[in-house]
């Protein structure tokens, strides 16, 4: 029995065997290229350098930043200590530049000799002030009458007379307790009420007198007194007995002029029980007893 031809005998002699192992995979040609076809669990990525059998070396993680430092919080300016009897005066503010006061002998010798305003020309004598500049209290009128005009001294006529009485019965000396001055310097005419320009013209010689003494308390007499150191128009009957800060910082007491007190009228007792609460509520103010 004859057996089968080998299939390599039949072939041709320059026939060559396929020996091109055969892959797993199929590969097909798409528009977009060559795609495996291989299951993905297979599926091994292309390596140039071979089959490594070690792990890719992780990178080392980051080291975590340190934190912020917290911003420094703003540190206020200690605030100034209020001042003593012994500390130098506040300064004066002219326009928007603060200057220390000047001594009070400088300030009347150019108030002597001032004239901002037409009072200059009717004026015998100018009025500067009288008492102890080192006081406690400071008494504020409104400007200076005939017989302040003749001597220079404010408050030596008869409205004068009566706030030494009212004084006297604080339990305080008029000359050595007590420093007393008006708003304007020079007598108007006639007596009549300093008009807006001569208290314009008077104003800054009153803040720079007020700064040297640096009082405790400021009793301020009459309606054109306080009017001009709280710029107010409201009268005297409204704000008498009611506490004020002049400048922010001196505790300012309204009260009636001397010379109202002295006027008659149906009014002249209750005013005068008035003005007397007023000066009792400065001495508990200031813890002064009567002696």
């Amino acid at each position: 029995m004859a057996r089968p031809a080998c299939p390599a005998a039949s072939a041709s002699p320059g026939a060559r065997e396929d020996l091109t192992p055969k892959a797993p995979f199929r590969l097909t040609r798409r528009s977009h290229g060559l795609t495996d076809r291989r299951p993905r669990s297979t599926r091994k990525r292309n390596n140039p350098n071979g089959p490594s059998s070690q792990p890719p070396t992780p990178r080392p993680p980051r080291p975590p930043r340190p934190p912020r430092p917290p911003a420094p919080e703003p540190i206020a300016p200690p605030a100034a200590p209020p001042p003593s009897r012994g500390d130098a005066p506040p300064s004066v503010s002219i326009g928007t530049i603060a200057t220390p006061p000047r001594a009070l002998a400088v300030l009347q010798a150019e108030v002597a000799a001032c004239t901002r305003c037409g009072l200059a020309a009717t004026r015998t004598n100018t009025v500067f002030s009288r008492g102890n500049p080192e006081a406690s209290i400071v008494f504020i009128g409104e400007a200076p009458g005939a017989d302040e005009d003749a001597q220079g001294v404010p408050f030596v006529g008869r409205a004068g007379q009566l706030l030494d009485k009212m004084i006297a019965a604080m339990g305080l000396d008029p000359e050595r307790d007590v420093y007393v001055c008006n708003i304007v310097k020079c007598r108007p005419p006639g007596n009549r009420r300093p008009e807006a320009e001569e208290l314009e013209a008077c104003t800054p010689y009153l803040d720079e007198q007020l700064a040297n003494v640096s009082p405790k308390v400021l009793v301020a007499m009459g309606n054109t007194a306080v009017g001009a150191l709280f710029h107010t128009k409201m009268g005297i009957t409204r704000l008498r007995g009611e506490w004020k800060l002049y400048k922010g910082r001196i505790p300012t007491m309204p009260t009636y002029h001397p010379s109202y007190l002295l006027r008659p009228s149906p009014q002249q007792g209750e005013a005068k029980r008035q003005a007397w609460e007023d000066l009792q509520a400065v001495m508990k103010k200031l813890g002064l007893k009567r002696g």
